[in-house]
């Protein structure tokens, strides 16, 4: 069975292996983690940072609510296109040049979308992001595998998880923070300092690491497949708002993409030298550690997408404020990371995934308490449960994914868990925001009667249910006060209807996820080949 090596004395990645010295500084596993939480922290900040930046970008671009999304698409396409084949040339090529390649190009990127000036060049050099982030995630967690011996690789992972779950949470803070006091354009410059220590500290401490393969063709045929499927899918996913989830477009694709996924699976079981070796499926825990992870994000990001709609536009909170009232889910997150890693290595992944769903689902239930003038003493305690949820579920399906691969397909296993986790987070928002669009379109005009609102102007004001569906009562400025008023409550009372039918239905598939977890997992799976 083929290997890994990690060379710290050679000068390139496809050197044969060296004995490392003991006290050379590449050999330190902790040094590698150090390393690439910096590359990690970059990309996932981003990822939610520009969702406050949207509404300024557009205004500062004049760009339409169509362009804005293409800001957002544009990155989760080239990303999910790419995690897996980022993943698998740095198993075979180098993980460690491939991850500092994706670092130097996604500063880069980053600091051209600053400097575009124009709508176009903002969405191109988002997609660029998504390519070079598709380079680093999957390699992240590739160099954690080979770098740390596998009764301590839980723990790494559950710092990696910890480090992946606060930057998201605080991005919201960190995005309000720049757009309200620098400009939208200091969202992506300030991945550039980031970028820059992660460089330097990548090529002053990672250890030089990929899988000794020998010479074999490079599956370029798996990789074109596997892009066009993913692509297919994610842009159906992604669109499914806007075209609607029954038309033939959004079908469509998604069917489209599912069987371009079915055909890449069949041709990869027939090759030597397969992009994503189906073999890593023989493993349920690795399977069902897939399934979870997607769920996991999909609540995650899901949820703090509406929550941030609730918490600006109904609450009339800013971004900034908006953002420390989510601070209990980035503390709590912190706590869950390294606790369910220790957890999963003392009892294993089948305790701490079902766990982490029931959190997620109490959460999600909890928020049916909620209205349109609700106390914060009822939205902590659902935030604190979200964040030791998803804490608890990345840090056991990570081990449950990476950890039951082989060291040789460690990054490919990175990147099938990223592959995932952004497929999950695209579905959660598209899905959610579309339940909620639903639910205030088929109850707007009753909340608006019942508030006082005249039912003549109720069913003019049906047409703005886009907006209420956002959060935003369609009032003018030439209302009366008392009218105003009626239109602001109908609205917001719609716009809870919608959060009750999301959260009901984010509820019921964490139950699902809990199950699945539970009987995926019911032996402990053996310990993959080192």
């Amino acid at each position: 069975m083929s290997s890994t090596t990690v060379d710290p004395l050679s000068s390139q990645d496809a050197s044969p292996p060296r004995p490392v010295r003991p006290r050379d500084r590449r050999s330190n596993p902790w040094l590698t983690l150090i390393a690439v939480a910096f590359g990690l922290f970059m990309v996932q900040l981003d990822a939610s940072v520009v969702a406050i930046a949207n509404p300024e970008i557009g205004r500062a671009l004049d760009a339409s609510t169509a362009d804005l999304q293409w800001v957002t698409n544009a990155y989760l396409l080239a990303l999910a296109a790419s995690l897996i084949l980022g993943g698998k040339l740095g198993d075979r090529f180098g993980r460690r040049t491939y991850y500092m390649a994706g670092v130097v190009g996604f500063t880069l990127a980053s600091v051209a979308i600053g400097l575009s000036g124009s709508v176009e060049g903002v969405v191109g050099f988002r997609a660029a992001q998504g390519f070079f982030g598709g380079l680093l995630m999957p390699n992240t967690l590739g160099l954690l595998r080979a770098a740390f011996p596998p009764r301590k690789f839980g723990m790494a992972v559950g710092i990696w998880a910890m480090v992946s779950a606060v930057s998201t949470a605080l991005g919201p803070i960190v995005g309000g923070l720049l757009v309200e006091n620098v400009s939208w354009e200091s969202v992506f410059y300030i991945n550039a300092p980031i970028g820059v220590i992660a460089l330097l500290v990548s090529a002053a401490v990672l250890p030089r690491s990929r899988a000794a393969v020998g010479r074999h063709r490079f599956d370029v045929a798996g990789v074109a497949l596997l892009a066009l499927a993913l692509l297919c899918v994610v842009f159906g996913v992604v669109k499914g708002e806007t075209w609607g989830w029954s038309s033939a477009g959004t079908l469509g694709c998604v069917v489209g993409g599912l069987l371009l996924l079915a055909v890449f699976g069949w041709y990869e079981t027939r090759q030597a030298h397969p992009l994503l070796p189906m073999r890593l499926f023989r493993s349920r825990a690795l399977t069902t550690g897939t399934v979870v992870t997607a769920l996991n994000f999909f609540v995650l990001l899901g949820v703090i997408f509406f929550v941030m709609l609730y918490l600006q536009n109904v609450r009339g909170f800013t971004p900034v404020e908006a953002g420390v009232r989510t601070l209990p889910l980035s503390l709590a997150s912190l706590v869950a990371s390294p606790l369910g890693a220790a957890l999963t290595a003392r009892f294993g992944a089948r305790l701490t995934m079902p766990l982490g769903m029931l959190l997620q689902a109490g959460s999600a239930f909890a928020m049916l308490g909620w209205d349109t003038d609700s106390s914060y003493t009822t939205m902590w305690p659902p935030f604190v449960a979200l964040g030791l949820g998803v804490g608890m579920v990345l840090a056991a399906s990570s081990d449950a994914i990476v950890g039951q691969a082989p060291v040789q397909d460690g990054g490919v296993a990175g990147g099938l868990q990223a592959t995932a986790l952004q497929i999950g987070g695209a579905l959660g928002t598209s899905v959610l925001v579309s339940l909620i669009s639903g639910r205030v379109g088929s109850t707007l005009t009753g909340e608006l009667t019942g508030a006082g609102v005249p039912a003549g102007l109720a069913a003019e004001l049906h047409a703005a249910e886009d907006a209420v569906a956002m959060g935003i009562a369609p009032v003018s400025t030439d209302m009366p006060a008392r009218l105003r008023a009626a239109v602001v409550e109908g609205s917001g009372q719609a716009f809870m209807n919608g959060v009750h039918t999301a959260v009901i239905v984010t509820g019921t598939l964490c139950l699902l996820g809990a199950v699945l977890a539970a009987v995926g997992l019911r032996r402990t799976s053996p310990a993959a080949p080192h």
